[in-house]
């Protein structure tokens, strides 16, 4: 329970993080881009912004998903991050479809930036600061596996690019007289958080529908399982991931003579090798006595052949 309450106190600290970084970024990127009157940085700006109401929203979420199991929610509230990861999602595509379209009245329209320096300085200040607050996620990310902070870590480097690409934008504009560049990289900019929505909604969408685990991490997971000598067989294994949470559940063939007792000890020791691998994993092991099959088709079939 230790560990579960770290994880939360991590996964907090890193959103609030975010919020604050978001806070700040938002306040300065305004005014740069009041200043430059920049598609680029107004771009970058409602990036960020948006990327500070998903920090409210993962704080939410993982404050939410940090909460004890209960009577209404017996397998904890792990996909609170799910819900708060897919909201962050729709707060991106959103930015990116009004980006796109003002950088394509502003292509169309042929307007350049009225001034470089402020926006570079804003945007290099703004590179500095979202380094230090990625390099505190991913740390948190490491410890805690939270896919809520794991989706606002993808703005951040996002932002990291975003900044980069209003420094040369801006740099091209004034400097060197390529008067579409600011346009072009705003709606560049635009396919790039469209891209990053619909790659952050995949593993979201995947756990709340209850997606099996990854193949490698099952096989992992099998190998481990066929390490007891008692054990004829494993079928109807079922896998699911709820925030830092993982669910598994499985039938067991053993000697039809054992002892209800003596079976119980099985159970134990198996579920005693899987957590010393798998700590953060919720066995459910049902034995059956060897050749007993309940089930049909894939599920009928022992997994511990071949292993």
């Amino acid at each position: 329970m230790s560990g579960t309450h770290d994880h939360a106190a991590l996964n907090r600290s890193a959103a609030l993080a975010s919020i604050t970084m978001a806070s700040v970024l938002v306040a300065i990127k305004g005014y740069g881009a009041w200043s430059t009157g920049s598609a680029a940085m107004l771009g970058s700006l409602a990036d960020t912004a948006l990327d500070l109401v998903a920090s409210v929203a993962t704080l939410a979420g993982v404050w939410v998903a940090g909460q004890p199991a209960d009577d209404n929610h017996r397998f904890g509230h792990g996909k609170a991050e799910a819900l708060s990861a897919l909201f962050q999602v729709v707060l991106i595509g959103v930015s990116a479809v009004v980006l796109a379209i003002h950088s394509a009245q502003q292509l169309i329209a042929g307007g350049r930036t009225e001034e470089a320096g402020e926006g570079i300085v804003v945007s290099a200040v703004a590179i500095l600061g979202t380094l230090g607050l990625l390099a505190w996620q991913r740390h948190v990310i490491a410890r805690t596996r939270s896919l809520a902070i794991a989706t606002d870590h993808l703005h951040y480097q996002s932002d990291l690019i975003l900044n980069v690409a209003v420094i040369v934008a801006l740099a091209l504009d004034q400097y060197a007289g390529f008067t579409r560049a600011d346009p072009l990289f705003g709606l560049g900019i635009a396919l790039w958080l469209g891209w990053g929505a619909w790659k952050s909604s995949q593993e979201a969408i995947e756990q709340l529908m209850d997606h099996e685990w990854p193949e490698d991490k099952k096989a992992r997971f099998i190998e481990v399982l066929a390490m007891h000598p008692e054990l004829r067989g494993v079928h109807d294994l079922r896998t699911r991931t709820s925030g830092n949470q993982d669910f598994v559940q499985f039938h067991v063939w053993v000697d039809g003579n054992m002892t209800v007792t003596h079976a119980h000890k099985v159970m134990d020791e198996i579920e005693a090798k899987l957590k010393a691998q798998f700590p953060d994993v919720e066995i459910l092991i049902h034995p059956d006595p060897e050749g007993h099959v309940g089930q049909s088709g894939v599920m009928a079939e022992d997994i511990l052949k071949g292993v």
